[in-house]
């Protein structure tokens, strides 16, 4: 096949998820912990294998840095800077054809995309990274009436073990219980309703060995709505964390808190808070090494 052909060639089966979006719908409203749904084999095969050769390589220009008391992870939403399929895949997943079969999971009319990428995009956290159990922002910090309705995580690993950690965990909304845990295979899609208990995480450090990382592609969905719920990311202890790890842990999403009110009241950008979170983090481990 030549280059252009494979340029052609389609990234995902839309025909056979719109012929089989009610059993699909049933799956997703009818899982445990709260609506979602789990597809392995997401993306042809070909495009799956060609995502995961293009995933870009930390580079502390092009990426973000989200790195504090509640996670340790890394983000590059800009898709100038990515591979050919991996571009075509971010299109076709903002594509309104797509964007209304995610509707059709959820039972919401009129849904729609996010061009802006705003907390989204390319995902990659090395070892020791982690994510603490939350519930997502509710509303888009630059769209006061965007009401966030669901996540869809795309995992692009190569390859991954369950030794290595990082399934994702999906907790009950009382936050008594792991109800589920979502290894990231590759080509596996994880869609879910996102609201102030939808809580999820990778809490504990990876285990995988230096030069792997947990890769992802982040895609966030939502509706119009006159009058929305406006929340900020909500991190939580799991029961048994213990008093100190929780306190440390309200600590850091108040400040989280006063960083998304100056984002949605000042226009502070993810690329600021990148070099906080970074300048943070570089002086917290300077202090524990004194």
């Amino acid at each position: 096949m030549t280059e252009r052909g494979e340029t052609d060639a389609p990234v995902l089966d839309m025909d056979s998820l719109e012929r089989n979006v009610e059993r699909l719908r049933r799956e997703y409203q009818e899982a445990p912990a709260y609506p979602h749904i789990v597809i392995d084999d997401f993306l042809e095969p070909d495009a799956a294998k060609a995502a995961m050769r293009e995933f870009p390589a930390l580079d502390p220009v092009r990426w973000n840095n989200y790195v504090h008391i509640n996670e340790r992870k890394f983000s590059n939403s800009d898709p100038s800077t990515w591979g050919p399929t991996l571009q075509r895949i971010l299109e076709e997943l903002n594509s309104p054809r797509f964007v209304q079969f995610v509707g059709n999971l959820l039972g919401v009319d009129n849904l729609i995309s996010d061009g802006s990428l705003e907390g989204g995009g390319l995902h990659q956290s090395p070892a020791g990274g982690f994510l603490n159990v939350h519930a997502d922002f509710t509303v888009h910090p630059h769209h006061r009436n965007w009401q966030r309705r669901a996540n869809l995580i795309l995992y692009l690993n190569e390859e991954w073990r369950p030794e290595w950690g990082g399934s994702l965990e999906l907790w009950s909304n009382d936050m008594k219980e792991c109800v589920e845990a979502v290894l990231p295979i590759g080509n596996r899609a994880l869609i879910f309703t996102t609201d102030s208990t939808s809580f999820h995480g990778h809490p504990d450090p990876l285990s995988c060995p230096e030069g792997e990382s947990r890769r992802s592609l982040a895609l966030y969905y939502f509706s119009v709505e006159a009058d929305p719920l406006v929340r900020s990311t909500d991190y939580r202890p799991r029961p048994g964390d213990g008093s100190r790890a929780a306190l440390i842990i309200f600590a850091d999403k108040q400040m989280l808190r006063a960083y998304d009110w100056a984002k949605r009241h000042l226009g502070i950008s993810d690329k600021l808070a990148s070099r906080m979170f970074g300048y943070r983090d570089r002086l917290r481990r300077g202090i524990s090494r004194n």
